[in-house]
């Protein structure tokens, strides 16, 4: 498997406490299997055309949609965003993952949500990310395309982390944000929208770096399996993305 992407030994024992316990007949190799779910991410293969060297595709796809409906690859990437130093900026801000027909099928059934929306550009789901100085995720949300961005900045508002300041563009200029981000001691570093009659003064400067979050956006979606969504289950489709994040940022 040389030619094929492994995690290392130090990878796998910073993830494999959040593994579930083995019950009866030993797991197949953690390693091998859990590298192949990797693999078939990163490049949008179908679960079949994973190489024979990682073992069984069945196993494959078995091991990932068990895993993510049990919130394994949640813990992983929840764990080890919060080993990293506290971040004195973070920055917020959202994209549209387009979501291929084979996801958008059977739109309507099912007990959950599936986090599909309509937007002008189709089908998607949308991902709000909170990131540190270093363009690193520490906070993910997947929600339906046509969610506002004020939306989901609510949602994730009590989980932010401590810190000195926040950048976001103009998208997230409304009052209520930022009374909210003064009332934890951050400072906003938001410019104003163009319906503001007095805008807000804010650092140009350091708003520049707001290309980091950018930047962690175009990064995950390098990963074909996250850029095109091909899974029809919310929690499957995010646990991929829990799992980009954590290999591209964290590990």
């Amino acid at each position: 498997m040389s030619d094929l992407f492994l995690l290392s030994e130090r990878q796998m024992a910073r993830i494999s406490p959040h593994f579930p316990l083995s019950h009866g007949v030993a797991r197949v190799d953690d390693q091998r299997v859990v590298s192949g779910i990797v693999y078939v991410i990163r490049n949008g293969l179908q679960w079949k055309d994973a190489p024979s060297q990682y073992g069984p595709h069945k196993t494959l796809y078995n091991r990932c949609i068990r895993w993510s409906r049990l919130g394994v690859f949640d813990r992983i990437f929840a764990s080890l965003a919060g080993e990293g130093p506290q971040p004195e900026r973070i920055m917020i801000d959202a994209t549209h993952l387009k979501a291929d027909r084979t996801a958008a099928s059977l739109l309507k059934k099912g007990m959950f949500p599936r986090r599909i929306g309509r937007t002008k550009g189709g089908l998607n789901s949308k991902l709000h990310a909170v990131c540190d100085d270093d363009g690193r995720p520490i906070i993910m949300l997947l929600s339906e395309g046509q969610m506002s961005d004020h939306k989901g900045a609510r949602i994730v508002l009590n989980a932010l982390p401590k810190a000195d300041c926040l950048i976001a563009d103009k998208g997230y200029d409304s009052t209520w944000f930022r009374e909210e981000l003064l009332a934890r001691g951050i400072e906003p570093c938001i410019p104003s929208s163009k319906s503001r009659k007095k805008p807000y003064v804010y650092d140009k400067a350091l708003y520049r770096r707001r290309h980091k979050v950018e930047n962690l956006f175009a990064k995950l979606k390098v990963w074909r399996r996250i850029a095109t969504r091909y899974d029809r289950c919310a929690h499957t489709f995010f646990s991929a993305i829990c799992i980009a994040a954590s290999v591209i940022f964290w590990l």
